[in-house]
């Protein structure tokens, strides 16, 4: 069997906010081409990890390697640069921004993600173009969150709760991308709530519980495992 090749591999981190240990020994890994599913109870740290990989809360010991090179110690705009990208909870949109802004701002090289390209999967953006951020509503947002995060070009992908405050109609949209870029080639970390959206996309789980690692498996497994459901998950 050959070995899978990794796009990115967290070591041991411990992070803190101050004085507050959040994150305990966290290991994973995102081979390449595949979906890694991080989930969680709220407060469980699956944010903080997005937050440590993109070097927006550095850990204060351990490794974050992607494609083999030490990010830990680099800053944020730097991984980006490198072709991390992210699409934070909450979105953070600029609110005095269009659309239009946005995306022009982001957009990074001519390569496979162009806006032109990102409109067409989100029609609703394109005829939102000359609206600032705060004009457009909760699921609108959100693909432009997605839309921004998508023209950078990045090559690995973190998604931090795509599906939050969405409506039904809107997380199965988002889904659907997430479809099309894995099937690209991208690896994608997902932090997510709604247990059958992530199992459905991901190739890989991992569940988190108080800072620390407590699972790992595919979401057949997990899917088949009720005391992990229950204890760590609410399910």
């Amino acid at each position: 069997m050959l070995e899978q090749k990794i796009a990115l591999e967290v070591k041991d981190i411990n992070t803190y906010y101050g004085f507050s240990h959040i994150l305990h020994g966290v290991s994973l890994r995102i081979p390449e081409g595949k979906v890694v599913a991080l989930l969680g109870r709220n407060g469980a740290g699956k944010t903080t990890t997005i937050r440590s990989i993109m070097g927006l809360t550095p850990p204060q010991n351990g490794e974050i390697l992607f494609r083999g090179e030490p990010i830990h110690n680099k800053p944020a705009f730097k991984i980006s640069q490198m072709g991390v990208g992210i699409c934070p909870q909450g979105r953070r949109l600029f609110k005095s921004l269009t659309v239009k802004e946005h995306l022009d701002v982001y957009v990074r090289g001519s390569k496979a993600w162009t806006p032109e390209r990102a409109l067409e999967y989100f029609p609703r953006l394109a005829e939102r173009l000359n609206n600032k951020g705060n004009e457009l509503s909760g699921g609108e947002q959100q693909m432009l969150a997605l839309a921004r995060m998508l023209v950078t070009n990045p090559s690995l992908i973190l998604l931090d709760e795509p599906t939050e405050g969405l409506a039904p109609l809107i997380v199965n949209e988002v889904g659907e991308l997430i479809k099309i870029i894995k099937n690209e080639g991208y690896p994608i970390l997902l932090t997510e709530q709604k247990l059958k959206f992530a199992l459905d996309l991901a190739d890989e789980v991992y569940v988190m519980n108080k800072g620390q690692i407590v699972y790992y498996g595919t979401p057949e497994e997990l899917e088949a495992n009720e005391e992990v459901k229950q204890s760590y998950l609410g399910v």
